[in-house]
């Protein structure tokens, strides 16, 4: 699956060095994104957990057209994005200590699109594109927050998950990176554009071989996918 990737993104590369008589742009662009975490339950291989982040992503992309309507589109993010749970008490039917986490994550993609714009009007456009994006992510970690009858305290020391846990290697949850495939639509004005879609994720995050088995023989937390919702504005800083 990664060589595969790794070919197809040289192919639209190479694609898009040679597209040098055609229209293409380089530009900027900011907007809302969702990393989504799936896991699966201990309890349960088809029932799946789901962490819904939201936060930003902020990047450059550059287009190249190689005929008319039909060209790829390169570019650079770097996503933030965070998510709190809802209170709940730590202990079932005693209404003291309540609990709730703080998902955070950070991370850089490498994204490369087929994308086909239908001209509506003069230098107005619609556009498809879809294609695959390398992730690397940064950081992601859940923080457990517990309140009690005197306050709110924060307990730095219990991770659910992360890249490191405890500074111990041995305890790493996650792979540094991940590929997804995404589908979206876009509106481009002149230099202005608009673009959404989703994110689907290609690889399992998880080192489940780093996952001690449970006295049941189960591993948990060993099955996932993470996805991602996003949607952007941006503006073309140089066209030709």
């Amino acid at each position: 699956m990664r060589r595969a990737t790794t070919i197809l993104c040289s192919l639209l590369l190479a694609i898009s060095a040679i597209a040098q008589d055609e229209m293409g742009g380089f530009g900027f662009h900011i907007g809302y994104a969702s990393p989504t975490l799936r896991i699966n339950t201990p309890t349960s291989k088809q029932k799946l957990e789901t962490v819904l982040m939201n936060g930003m992503k902020v990047g450059f992309s550059y287009d190249a057209t190689i005929a008319k309507g039909f060209g790829t589109t390169l570019g650079l993010n770097y996503t933030y994005a965070t998510h709190y749970s809802q209170w709940e008490y730590l202990y079932p039917g005693m209404s003291t200590d309540q609990a709730r986490y703080r998902d955070t994550y950070q991370g850089l993609e490498i994204f490369c699109d087929w994308q086909y714009k239908f001209e509506i009007a003069g230098d107005t456009y619609l556009m498809l594109y879809t294609g695959p994006t390398i992730q690397c992510h940064l950081s992601l970690k859940e923080q457990e927050y517990i309140r009690t009858a005197t306050g709110v305290e924060e307990d730095k020391k219990r991770t659910h998950y992360g890249y490191t846990y405890r500074d111990n290697a041995e305890f790493e949850d996650f792979k540094r990176v991940n590929v997804t495939w995404g589908v979206g639509a876009g509106f481009q004005y002149k230099r202005y554009f608009l673009r959404g879609g989703y994110d689907f994720g290609l690889l399992n995050p998880y080192k489940s071989d780093q996952f001690p088995e449970r006295e049941d023989g189960t591993k948990p937390w060993t099955r996932g996918r993470f996805d991602q919702w996003q949607i952007k504005i941006g503006m073309y800083l140089w066209q030709f």
